[in-house]
């Protein structure tokens, strides 16, 4: 389609007059989002877990064309839900040209384009914005001011143009009138300093701004969406009383819900696909990484106020599957494919993402990560091989064998070492391995076996990676009950 360029040719084109000003930007959303949820579309892609909670929330929001503010911790896709929203935008919306607050040509508000609609008439040039370009973001930090937002007179300009400093051409505009007919976001709200938090008033209740020292009002069209952490009304800052109840809609986000909702949350949002070499992630890696977020998440050693974000596991996958890669590098073997250990090397991955309570900063951060792993290997050993027999290979181990499986070990050396142990590579069945599979993916599920087995304290493990019986290992049921005992009354860890 070829688009006009001047404002006799936008007149005589698709673009009514009619519908470039009574049409704003909130009822530009409301109609492409019901049109999207008249042909059945999914409304927002690639946000997970929110299709029965969020989702119909924001979706009310919109069609109620409120501003509205989400509120949850970090690392719940507060900021992707937020720009997503340009994908309700139409995908050309013309403007005056070289207009700094994108001017609608039809219906001009700053001087610059009424003086220059009014000499050019119909040979005004016109421009186009594309969904992206109408989306304004703003982190909220204590240092902005009213001018960032709203704007200031600007005496450059002045002195340039020749203007007195009581001139509308001598404004500079703020991020606010820059996103004019568009969306404006501000993430982490209470960060923002009350007083400039009560410079949005009128841009939400009247519909304008008022520049600072002009006695000229503004008439922006603009959607304003907010983003927030709970937590920030009481560490930082919070969002002023007025402000709050100009906010049409305030909507929770949360962590996945289930184990499957993190598990695709990560695979879509890693870096999983490598160039250059065959990679397979086997399922029981994903879950165990996963499985490391969620048990976070209940951990009493971790602040709950702060989170646990999903970023977390996101990092330790990568951090995984580069420690493989590396592995496979080093032994030049053609496909990769993560273990266990590779897993406990991505601990800086975990520790850093992790706010721990006074217990959890007694234990120190690498210790609490590492029980993080062992209880999420263990759990996910439960769910292949909880009804499996596995005495036989326990007791290969406490007849004195030993197996050495070093993180830089190559595949086809760790496997030989493996076939000694009697019914190990017979029960690797429930992970769907096959006994012809490639001998990378056979020694990462007997691997994953083996540090099962070490999870439930059947078979020991040194630092060394070297797995031999464990004598002292107290034969129970829920090895990890002991977790829940008073710190002064646990045993000391092997």
């Amino acid at each position: 389609m070829t688009l006009p360029h001047t404002l006799g040719e936008l007149k005589k084109s698709n673009f009514s007059e009619q519908q470039l000003v009574s049409r704003k930007v909130k009822d530009e959303i409301r109609e492409n989002l019901m049109a999207k949820i008249r042909s059945g579309a999914t409304i927002f892609p690639g946000i997970v877990g929110y299709d029965d909670t969020v989702v119909p929330q924001l979706i009310n929001a919109l069609l109620s064309r409120h501003n509205f503010i989400l509120l949850g911790l970090r690392g719940q896709a507060k900021s992707r839900i937020l720009r997503a929203l340009t994908s309700l935008l139409d995908p050309h919306l013309p403007y005056v040209s070289g207009c700094e607050i994108h001017d609608n040509p039809y219906a001009p508000i700053c001087r610059r384009c009424i003086e220059l609609i009014a000499i050019e008439k119909d040979e005004t040039a016109i421009s186009y914005l594309m969904p992206d370009d109408r989306y304004v973001e703003k982190l909220a930090t204590p240092d902005v001011t009213i001018a960032d937002l709203i704007g200031d007179v600007d005496p450059i300009k002045a002195a340039r143009g020749g203007h007195d400093l009581s001139s509308e051409m001598t404004v500079h505009y703020g991020l606010l009138p820059r996103a004019n007919r568009g969306i404006f976001a501000i993430n982490e709200l209470p960060d923002l300093a009350g007083k400039i938090q009560v410079g949005l008033f009128n841009i939400m209740q009247e519909g304008d701004v008022q520049i600072k020292g002009y006695p000229l009002r503004l008439p922006l069209d603009v959607a304003l969406v907010f983003s927030a952490n709970p937590e920030d009304y009481t560490a930082r800052g919070k969002i002023v009383t007025p402000l709050k109840d100009r906010i049409g809609s305030e909507i929770r986000t949360h962590y996945p819900a289930t184990l499957e909702e993190g598990i695709e949350i990560t695979s879509h949002e890693s870096w999983s696909r490598r160039d250059g070499l065959e990679l397979h992630v086997p399922r029981y890696i994903r879950e165990v990484v996963e499985r490391i977020a969620f048990l976070a998440r209940e951990d009493k050693k971790i602040d709950k106020r702060s989170g646990v974000s999903q970023r977390l596991p996101i990092s330790v996958l990568e951090n995984v599957i580069s420690n493989a890669e590396r592995r496979g590098l080093r032994n030049d073997e053609k496909t990769i494919v993560p273990r266990i250990s590779d897993v406990y090397a991505a601990l800086p991955s975990i520790t850093g993402k992790l706010e721990l309570e006074y217990e959890g900063e007694m234990r120190g951060g690498d210790t609490v990560a590492r029980e993080l792993v062992r209880l999420s290997v263990a759990k996910t050993y439960d769910v292949y091989f909880k009804d499996v027999n596995m005495q036989q290979v326990v007791q290969w181990f406490e007849l004195g064998g030993e197996i050495k499986l070093a993180d830089s070990a190559g595949a086809r050396e760790i496997l030989e070492g493996l076939k000694n142990i009697q019914g190990l590579t017979e029960r690797l069945a429930p992970l769907g391995i096959k006994p012809k599979e490639k001998i990378e993916t056979l020694v990462s599920a007997a691997e994953f076996i083996l540090e099962g087995l070490h999870a439930h304290r059947r078979i020991g493990r040194s630092e060394e990676r070297v797995f031999a019986a464990d004598k002292q290992a107290k034969r129970v049921e829920k090895p990890f009950e002991q977790e829940e005992q008073p710190l002064r009354n646990r045993r000391p860890y092997n």
